[in-house]
Protein backbone atom coordinates (compact mmCIF):
# COMPACT_ATOMS: atom_id res chain seq x y z
CA UNK A 1 0.00 0.00 0.00
CA UNK A 2 1.50 3.41 -1.14
CA UNK A 3 0.97 6.13 1.69
CA UNK A 4 1.06 9.83 0.55
CA UNK A 5 1.24 12.93 2.52
CA UNK A 6 -0.72 16.05 1.40
CA UNK A 7 1.48 19.40 3.00
CA UNK A 8 0.01 22.85 1.99
CA UNK A 9 2.69 25.40 2.96
CA UNK A 10 4.65 28.62 1.80
CA UNK A 11 7.99 27.51 1.30
CA UNK A 12 9.96 30.22 -0.25
CA UNK A 13 13.08 28.61 -2.73
CA UNK A 14 15.46 30.22 -5.10
CA UNK A 15 15.15 29.64 -8.57
CA UNK A 16 18.47 27.33 -8.47
CA UNK A 17 16.50 25.06 -5.81
CA UNK A 18 13.53 25.23 -7.87
CA UNK A 19 15.21 24.37 -10.79
CA UNK A 20 16.93 21.16 -9.12
CA UNK A 21 13.81 20.49 -7.55
CA UNK A 22 12.22 19.99 -10.94
CA UNK A 23 15.02 17.88 -12.59
CA UNK A 24 14.08 15.27 -10.19
CA UNK A 25 9.97 15.38 -11.11
CA UNK A 26 9.05 13.21 -14.08
CA UNK A 27 9.35 14.74 -17.47
CA UNK A 28 5.55 14.99 -18.00
CA UNK A 29 5.00 16.66 -14.19
CA UNK A 30 8.01 19.13 -15.30
CA UNK A 31 6.42 20.02 -18.04
CA UNK A 32 3.25 20.46 -16.05
CA UNK A 33 4.99 22.58 -13.92
CA UNK A 34 6.60 24.68 -16.56
CA UNK A 35 2.96 25.39 -17.64
CA UNK A 36 2.13 26.45 -14.37
CA UNK A 37 5.10 29.03 -13.41
CA UNK A 38 4.77 30.66 -17.13
CA UNK A 39 1.40 30.64 -17.39
CA UNK A 40 -0.26 30.42 -14.19
CA UNK A 41 -2.80 27.65 -15.31
CA UNK A 42 -2.45 24.18 -15.81
CA UNK A 43 -3.41 23.76 -19.41
CA UNK A 44 -2.81 25.24 -22.76
CA UNK A 45 -4.87 25.02 -25.57
CA UNK A 46 -3.07 25.01 -28.58
CA UNK A 47 -4.65 28.38 -29.83
CA UNK A 48 -3.44 30.12 -26.78
CA UNK A 49 -0.12 28.26 -27.56
CA UNK A 50 -0.53 29.83 -31.29
CA UNK A 51 -1.61 33.14 -30.50
CA UNK A 52 1.46 33.38 -27.39
CA UNK A 53 4.45 32.68 -29.99
CA UNK A 54 2.37 35.33 -32.63
CA UNK A 55 2.47 37.76 -29.83
CA UNK A 56 6.43 36.87 -29.01
CA UNK A 57 7.32 37.16 -32.62
CA UNK A 58 5.53 40.16 -32.87
CA UNK A 59 7.52 41.77 -29.70
CA UNK A 60 10.34 40.70 -31.09
CA UNK A 61 10.16 42.17 -34.44
CA UNK A 62 9.00 45.75 -32.94
CA UNK A 63 11.77 45.32 -30.81
CA UNK A 64 14.71 44.84 -33.42
CA UNK A 65 12.83 47.78 -35.52
CA UNK A 66 13.28 49.76 -32.27
CA UNK A 67 10.06 50.58 -31.50
CA UNK A 68 9.98 48.74 -27.77
CA UNK A 69 12.43 47.97 -25.31
CA UNK A 70 12.20 44.54 -23.78
CA UNK A 71 13.19 43.14 -20.32
CA UNK A 72 16.66 41.99 -19.27
CA UNK A 73 17.16 38.37 -17.71
CA UNK A 74 17.54 40.19 -15.00
CA UNK A 75 13.83 42.10 -14.91
CA UNK A 76 12.66 39.17 -15.93
CA UNK A 77 13.63 36.75 -13.18
CA UNK A 78 13.14 39.52 -10.14
CA UNK A 79 9.64 39.32 -10.93
CA UNK A 80 9.33 35.95 -10.78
Amino acid sequence: MKTTLNLNTNIQLTFKQLKDLAKQLPEKKRIELATILVDGEETMTREELVAKIKEGLKEAKLHKEGKIKLKTLEEFLSNV
